[in-house]
């Protein structure tokens, strides 16, 4: 049976990303490895929306969020953390093994937190250094307004702190525009890529505030990092020079495609997900959804972790479930990155099948009809 893999990371990886993955390994400080990574540099540029050097780290998305943390926050000052869901509590964990001092602006799962309660939030707190908050809350599916984020810590000495992991080439994010000061990801999401990579930008402001932070670090100095770029382009520390060469790859294809119409086709796969879910009867979990996966509460009388498995099973469609109190409450379906609407519109029939044979009073072919339809009305074409 082939394997279809819906998790909001890993993600799917082209084709022919995956063939450069099968290429000899080459001597990462050769000069055609140094211009491979200038070329990577200037593709995450793109991506970012930014004018800022973009940094390569070799380490997981969290090494770039610990890199944002340790570069920028001597212990004891204080920051906001806008918290709503796992990967808010990640920064949390990060900031408190650093010895910030943590004002937490949180809210309940599958809610996101606003522009007015960061606002009160920065009222209340001006000594604070940063705020620290997610693009996309994977774990509940929630996306928060960080344009309007921007707006409220821009004119104050606090940095904007964005962890873009999973939803970077997903959802709008524009850094320079929107006053982003320090903004992460990872390989593994909607950039197209096996895990391994992690990208670090950071505004003039943040560099200031980061000259004036002591040193705490060795391999996620990002004065290292900076230097290296300059003087190379070059890492200050072995990369993982094969991931870095498919990543180009991967951000060709979305060069090709225009960073714009990489969110509006994320955009449309969601709103048609979404529409497909509500169809067959289901509720969505997150109250202000991301354009990268769609989460579903779990029916009532369900074992949802044992509909997963029967999924995978059965019809080959890897899904993820909740975490930690989440699990079994939720499914979460992943629709960013190497994803089209008939990948999508299989994951839905899937679906419907399944829970048909567990009893559920659904209607099998009507999300998969739904989705068709609201696909078709936000899809212009030319009369044939």
């Amino acid at each position: 049976m082939k394997k279809r893999l819906f998790t909001p990371g890993p993600t799917p990886v082209p084709e022919e990303v995956l063939l450069e993955l099968a290429l000899p390994v080459g001597y990462h400080r050769s000069p055609e490895a140094k211009e491979i990574l200038g070329e990577v540099v200037r593709g995450l540029q793109y991506v970012f929306q930014t004018q800022q050097p973009v940094y390569v780290l070799t380490s997981s998305g969290t090494g770039a969020m610990e890199a944002a943390v340790t570069n920028l926050v001597a212990p004891g000052e204080k920051v906001i953390l806008c918290t709503a869901g796992r990967w808010g509590e990640r920064w949390r964990n990060i900031l408190k093994a650093y010895g910030a001092e943590i004002v937490a602006v949180e809210v309940p799962y599958g809610e996101a937190v606003t522009p007015e309660q960061l606002a009160q939030a920065l009222a209340q707190h001006r000594d604070a250094v940063a705020v620290y908050t997610t693009l996309c809350e994977t774990s509940t599916g929630v996306g928060h307004d960080i344009a309007a984020f921007g707006q409220l810590v821009r004119d104050t000495p606090a940095l904007l702190v964005v962890d873009g992991i999973s939803g970077l080439a997903a959802m709008e994010c524009r850094m320079d525009a929107w006053g982003i000061d320090v903004l992460v990801s990872g390989s593994q999401k909607a950039l197209m890529m096996p895990p391994g990579l992690a990208y670090l930008a950071v505004s003039a402001k943040g560099w200031q505030k980061i000259e004036a932070t002591p040193v705490r670090n060795f391999y996620f100095d990002l004065r290292r990092y900076r230097k290296a770029l300059a003087d190379g382009p070059d890492t200050p520390f072995t990369p993982a020079n094969t991931l870095i060469r498919a990543q180009k790859r991967a951000l060709e294809r979305l060069r090709v495609e225009g960073i714009e119409q990489v969110w509006r086709r994320h955009e449309r796969l969601a709103q048609a997900t979404r529409a497909a879910v509500q169809a067959l009867g289901l509720e969505l979990f997150a109250r202000r959804p991301s354009t990268a996966l769609t989460v579903i509460r779990v029916p009532p009388g369900l074992d949802g972790s044992a509909v997963l498995k029967r999924l995978e099973k059965e019809y080959g469609y890897k899904w993820a479930d909740g975490q930690d109190t989440l699990k079994g409450k939720i499914w979460r379906l992943s629709h960013m990155g190497y994803v089209d609407p008939f990948d999508v519109l299989g994951a839905i029939a899937a679906l419907e099948l399944v829970l048909a044979a567990a009893g559920m009073p659904v209607a099998v072919g009507h999300g998969v009809a739904t989705f068709q339809r609201e696909y078709a009305a936000m899809t212009t074409a030319p009369a044939l």
